[in-house]
């Protein structure tokens, strides 16, 4: 059974960050041919919550939740691996991030294909979709509960 792990920016070992970046750059950057900045800054700050799922040492997907302190949660970086898809793994992850994120307002930049997904969290489309880095991408939000 796979299993869910979490750590803030400054708690995250290194030996956990450097797998959690190698996945980001196997997906996005190799198997989706995106070259774009994966070292932003943000993985260490305070603000920044890492979740990911695990089976024994394998990462089998990760996401992370950035708080800017404006009150709005930005869910970022969210993949699988390859042979991980289809197994549920996303669903896991981004139900831990709903855990996190508990009734504040959030929002991600979904890429187009993956809207179907993120609807079923309680995210909704707004504006136009844009390019980002060569991948057409939407701005989705969950409103805040009440």
């Amino acid at each position: 059974m796979a299993d869910v792990r979490s750590a803030s920016g400054p708690e995250i070992t290194a030996a956990d960050l450097y797998a959690l970046l190698r996945l980001r750059v196997d997906v996005f950057v190799v198997e989706q041919e995106c070259a774009y900045p994966e070292l932003d800054g943000l993985d260490l700050l305070p603000g920044t919550r890492h979740l990911w799922l695990t089976d024994g040492e394998v990462v089998l997907g990760c996401l992370r939740i950035l708080d800017d302190g404006s009150g709005v949660l930005r869910v970022g970086r969210v993949c699988t691996s390859e042979k991980a898809r289809g197994t549920g793994a996303g669903a896991r992850l981004m139900t831990a991030a709903l855990d996190v994120i508990g009734n504040a307002e959030s929002v991600l930049g979904a890429q187009t294909y993956a809207t179907g997904f993120y609807e079923r969290f309680g995210y909704r489309a707004e504006g136009e979709p844009y390019d980002e880095d060569g991948i057409p991408h939407i701005t989705m939000r969950r409103a805040p509960s009440r």
